[in-house]
């Protein structure tokens, strides 16, 4: 399977710059379990869900800690069937967690949110996950709907997406458990997701 994200980091400042390699930095002690290449668009990371979202939360909770309004756009993916496999990808959480009913994953996923690390970063997400190429796609996005509004984060819905708000840590295994426990274990998963801090229209 082919596990991975497109990132962009938009910081609102003079001074984009420092905060976009700043963010950079946070992503040094997860080269070890992704492949990772940054252009002038975009970062890709490839590799597993648990340092896959670990990355992409640390990135954007350090541009996140100054003052400057920043946001994140990701487009998140597993299982693309034109993409090759890839063994960074290798994830037994998919296959396992896929075989249990809709119930039992939507439980696993709000107990894993539980326990997700609080980073003192409060952050505002909005995303849309897509299951693609199975009839039955909106049984899946209706459980992962109805555990969006169990986990914590959960703000409001929105038309075409759902907004999550709350500190960092939650917000983002949020979205990682949405990723891991809805869909099949070996389809096409997609998610399309916005993050924003520090936004003055808040204030």
């Amino acid at each position: 399977m082919f596990i991975g994200a497109q990132v962009s980091l938009y910081p609102m400042t003079s001074d984009f710059v420092d905060v976009i390699l700043s963010g950079l930095e946070a992503l040094s002690p997860h080269r070890e379990k992704l492949r990772i290449e940054t252009d002038d668009v975009s970062t890709l990371m490839v590799g597993a869900p648990e340092p896959l979202f670990d990355a992409i939360r640390d990135l954007f909770a350090r541009a996140a800690k100054g003052p400057a309004h920043v946001t994140l756009h990701a487009t998140i993916s597993r299982g693309c069937p034109g993409e090759p496999d890839d063994e960074l990808c290798r994830c037994e959480a998919l296959t396992v967690g896929q075989s249990l009913p809709l119930e039992e994953r939507r439980a696993l996923a709000a107990a894993a949110v539980k326990q997700a690390p609080v980073l003192g970063v409060e952050i505002d997400v909005q995303f849309s996950l897509y299951v693609l190429g199975q009839d039955r796609h909106m049984d899946e996005i209706y459980g992962c709907i109805d555990f969006l509004k169990t986990s914590g984060t959960f703000l409001k819905s929105k038309n075409f997406c759902t907004r999550l708000s709350g500190d960092a840590g939650p917000v983002f295994e949020t979205v990682r458990q949405a990723f891991l426990r809805f869909g099949p274990a070996e389809g096409h998963v997609t998610i399309d997701l916005t993050a924003s801090a520090n936004s003055p229209s808040k204030r």
